[in-house]
């Protein structure tokens, strides 16, 4: 949950937030065992929900089968110490208790070089200068720092505000979380591609695009990120989630907040006695309904018609829509009439247009992104994979 200094009272969504809260700090680690004689454990969840253990076949009001929990799971096997090893690639937010940022890797990378790695590898999708497009996100929209006071904008007080900008600089709040996802997750389709030495490189492009400092100075086009800097990197939205999950006491922490409803925005009408699940609001007002009756005659006539209005046609220009549509990705893999194109025409064109208006596993959105229509789609992919406007 994103906590607002100057709006105390946003509501979001607390199933979300628990949710959240259980990943980072994990399961509850005090639940009472299955073969508990009590009906109810004293002990609440994460989210301040009550936690019920099976007895006589029962976990709280609900019937459950017993045998089927007593069943064990007997598949796979136990990986070896290098599958362990390969998997084990977690890497820590710089903190108090991890001060050393464990599972962050020696190595360092450039501005410069991070640059041109993104423009080879990244910029397809996620545009330049990180600014999003191709229903992939924007990594920078500018002053990480200035952009970070707009999270405290709130439209539900001002309709005509500008919204919070949530990016990597302005919103993250730990840089080892973008090392991490792009070690492991980056660039689609060939994540884990990059060394430790490119990954630096990118991370400090990224910082730079966001007009970031480290340690007071400023990663300018000719800084050199390396190991020991990283570790001094402090975001501007450190602090600005709450509850706090992290530390030796973030289990407690994290229950005693969910526990209170108002925490969130919520409401529990007996506050730590009663969770409520319906009729919980008492009722304040009478509430009467019109019997047969209401307002019948309009001048002019209401309408009933819920057409909406003809869209007009515009004929498809295929190069065009290609250039601002396509080009970026398509003109360094599968160009326009490209002889790879065969593989894939085998096929038989159906197929082709099927995979492309539904997306690909490749890392194509559905209808590259577009809104055109299946039939106009269908003209774009005849002329991609032909190279020639019919």
């Amino acid at each position: 949950m994103l906590k607002f200094e100057a709006y105390k009272k946003v509501i979001v969504s607390a199933t979300v937030a628990a949710s959240v809260a259980l990943l980072a700090v994990g399961c509850v680690d005090d639940v009472k065992p299955q073969n508990s004689t009590s009906a109810k454990s004293t002990t609440l969840g994460i989210d301040g929900g009550t936690i019920y253990p099976v007895v006589n076949g029962k976990k709280g009001p609900y019937l459950v089968n017993e045998q089927a929990l007593s069943h064990s799971l007997n598949y796979g096997r136990v990986p070896n110490s290098a599958e362990l090893a390969a998997w084990d690639t977690d890497i820590q937010p710089v903190t108090a208790l991890s001060p050393e940022g464990h599972g962050l890797p020696e190595g360092e990378g450039s501005v410069e070089d991070g640059g041109d790695i993104y423009d080879a590898k990244c910029v397809m999708c996620h545009g330049d200068f990180g600014s999003g497009g191709g229903g992939y996100p924007a990594l920078s929209k500018g002053n990480a720092y200035d952009l970070h006071k707009t999270l405290t904008n709130n439209r539900w007080k001002d309709p005509e505000a500008a919204g919070p900008v949530r990016v990597f600089g302005s919103y993250w709040p730990q840089a080892s979380t973008l090392f991490a996802y792009i070690k492991d997750g980056m660039p689609h389709p060939f994540s884990g591609s990059l060394t430790d030495d490119e990954v630096y490189a990118l991370v400090a492009y990224i910082l730079n695009i966001n007009e970031m400092k480290i340690d007071g100075q400023e990663v300018d086009d000719d800084y050199v990120l390396t190991r020991e800097k990283f570790l001094k990197i402090k975001m501007p939205n450190v602090d600005g989630f709450e509850p706090k999950i992290s530390g030796k006491n973030a289990l407690p922490v994290v229950r005693a907040y969910f526990a209170n409803a108002k925490n969130f925005g919520a409401q529990n009408l007996n506050q730590g006695a009663v969770r409520c699940m319906h009729d919980c609001q008492k009722a304040t007002a009478k509430i009467k309904y019109i019997q047969n009756g209401g307002i019948k005659d309009f001048k002019p006539v209401m309408s009933d018609v819920r057409d909406l209005p003809a869209k007009k046609a515009e004929k498809l220009d295929v190069k065009k829509t290609y250039a601002a549509s396509c080009a970026m990705c398509h003109d360094s893999y599968l160009a326009p009439g490209a002889p790879e194109w065969a593989n894939y025409t085998a096929e038989g064109m159906e197929t082709v247009y099927k995979k492309a208006i539904k997306g690909t596993e490749g890392g194509m959105p559905a209808k590259g992104g577009t809104d055109l229509s299946d039939a106009d789609f269908k003209t774009m992919a005849d002329y991609i994979s032909s190279g020639k406007v019919k």
